[in-house]
């Protein structure tokens, strides 16, 4: 999907216009990809635009950056305060999707990331959802992709880095290639680590299970609201390693994340999950998300940063 663009976007501390948001083709993460980034959405709701868990984003920021040894140099508040300006400013109404993003700049070439300038950017635009209308309402189809996921002690999975998501793009491109929606990539020893942006979960027995973040998974922010949603229903969660055939005998399947938000899945390397749709339970998780980042529901309403 296209971005829009939208007025302004936030950089080291100042408003710039979309089209003036640029960077020196020599800074040193377009050449060796040092740098973290976030994904975050805001919704409408009844008191006005709300930023969806937006201040455990800004503490996974500086958590990954920390594990790359990257310095911020601005505290989280003063990101939270940015995030909250650019989508004012912006005036989104209808929601949006905001992209904080640290990088290293300009100064010296080599491998050595920790003399090298670090600048934040902050840009928001309108983005609907990432698998689509259709794979919302109906499941999206996924291959287990012939590419692993990094193993943690060659890259950290424990921090969104921006390089390691090279492994999710050539997973993304060969499942589209094959006419599926998206990839569960496999941890080096084999078993089920996550998607290419997104954690997975079977619906096994009436509980839900998913892999831990030992085996690669990235600590989703999106995960560990679904899972409270799960718990507060009386629904089981357990976080166990699983194989690529517990998708295909599994009673129900999805995915969730800030982009793609809760997802089901429907077949799996053309092996139909349950009967081909989206189950009762996953249905029911969907629902209760998206009423919760609209303020409909009272027990999650301090997941919601307004922007007022």
């Amino acid at each position: 999907m296209p971005i829009t663009p939208s007025e302004k976007i936030w950089m080291d501390g100042e408003l710039v216009e979309w089209a003036d948001a640029k960077v020196h083709v020599l800074n040193h993460t377009m050449h060796y990809g040092s740098g973290v980034f976030e994904g975050i959405r805001a919704y409408p709701t009844e008191r006005g635009i709300a930023i969806f868990r937006l201040r455990d984003h800004i503490q996974r920021l500086f958590a990954s950056a920390k594990v790359l040894l990257v310095e911020i140099p601005y505290t989280p508040e003063q990101l939270i305060d940015a995030c909250r300006a650019v989508v004012a400013v912006n005036g989104f109404t209808d929601g949006c999707y905001l992209r904080p993003i640290v990088y290293l700049g300009y100064g010296e070439m080599g491998l050595n990331p920790l003399p090298c300038p670090v600048n934040v950017a902050i840009a928001a635009w309108s983005w609907g959802p990432y698998l689509g209308d259709e794979g919302v309402r109906n499941g999206v189809s996924v291959k287990v992709s012939s590419w692993r996921r990094h193993d943690p002690n060659a890259v950290p999975t424990a921090a969104k880095g921006i390089g390691m998501y090279v492994n999710s793009s050539l997973a993304k491109a060969e499942a589209l290639k094959a006419g599926y929606d998206e990839a569960i990539l496999l941890a080096p020893d084999g078993r089920v680590s996550e998607c290419t942006g997104e954690n997975v979960y079977v619906v096994m027995e009436g509980r839900i299970v998913t892999p831990p973040t030992a085996w690669g998974a990235l600590a989703g922010v999106t995960m560990r609201s679904v899972e409270t949603i799960a718990a507060d229903l009386g629904v089981e969660v357990v976080r166990a390693p699983l194989l690529r055939t517990d998708f295909y005998l599994a009673e129900e399947a999805f995915l969730t994340g800030t982009a793609a938000e809760v997802v089901p899945i429907r077949a799996v390397d053309d092996r139909l999950v349950g009967d081909g749709t989206p189950g009762p339970l996953t249905r029911t998780i969907q629902e209760t998300y998206f009423a919760t980042v609209r303020g409909e529901v009272d027990r999650y309403k301090d997941w919601l940063d307004y922007v007022e």
